[in-house]
């Protein structure tokens, strides 16, 4: 009798051995599983194109459409400018009293965002006050980069402002530390929706100060869907005041 319980206590616990071996190994493909994602999140949020895109399109000069009349900034802008109805602006305080949208047909239309686009603010004497542009991030030759990378190492706010005739020190524009201040999540928490970010700031233009304004906008809607971060509809605005 002593014999055959000293085997059945070797036999379970051969038996609990091997089932810890099988748990423990198990934990640890999931640990492994679960660091090799956090890595992949990483490099993907951090990550930049290995092929950069061409730049299509040259920002126009947005600084010299102010003081005009809207004719003559579609004769200052040329590249196809074709403008919609203007839109009245019936806002107490607002200098604008009306909004012109002026698209550049002539230049090459994004897949995802359309044809580069000039926003007019006119006062009441029909001058320009307030000039504005947008375009997708990738016509103006930047790759699928992080939302991060494009604001803080590429200065893409800096120098798309650059193009458009306001001087903006490179590294002036500051994005928040807190990545979810400008981030929006779906409904699970982590899959990010959109990413948007407002700038703005003030410089001197011939002796006279202006106001100039900025957003950067990556919308992930379509690439949710598809699961291909390359249908990535990533947008900047622009905007100068007299």
């Amino acid at each position: 009798m002593v014999i055959i319980l000293l085997v059945l206590i070797l036999a379970a616990m051969v038996y609990f051995g091997v089932q810890l071996y099988k748990e423990a190994s198990s934990s640890a493909v999931q640990q492994a599983l679960s660091s090799e994602q956090e890595v992949a999140a990483i490099a993907s949020e951090d990550a930049t194109d290995s092929a950069d895109a061409a730049k299509v399109t040259t920002v126009p000069d947005l600084v010299s459409l102010l003081g005009h009349t809207q004719q003559e900034a579609i004769d200052i802008l040329q590249h196809g400018a074709t403008a919609a109805e203007p839109r009245a602006v019936n806002e107490e305080g607002n200098p604008i009293k009306s909004e012109v949208r002026v698209a550049l047909t002539a230049e090459p239309a994004d897949s995802r965002t359309g044809t580069p686009t000039v926003y007019l603010g006119l006062d009441a004497d029909g001058k320009i006050i307030q000039a504005g542009y947008s375009t997708s991030t990738s016509s103006l030759g930047y790759g699928s980069l992080s939302f991060a990378y494009a604001v803080r190492t590429e200065h893409i706010i800096e120098k798309t402002l650059a193009e458009a005739g306001v001087s903006v020190p490179e590294g002036a524009v500051e994005l928040p530390e807190d990545a979810e201040s400008y981030t929006s999540f779906d409904t699970d928490g982590t899959t990010r929706t959109k990413e948007y970010c407002a700038f703005n700031g003030e410089v001197d233009i011939d002796g006279a100060p202006h106001a100039w304004s900025a957003v950067l906008s990556y919308d992930y809607s379509m690439a949710n869907a598809s699961d291909n971060l390359a249908d990535t509809v990533r947008t900047i605005f622009i905007y100068v005041n007299s």
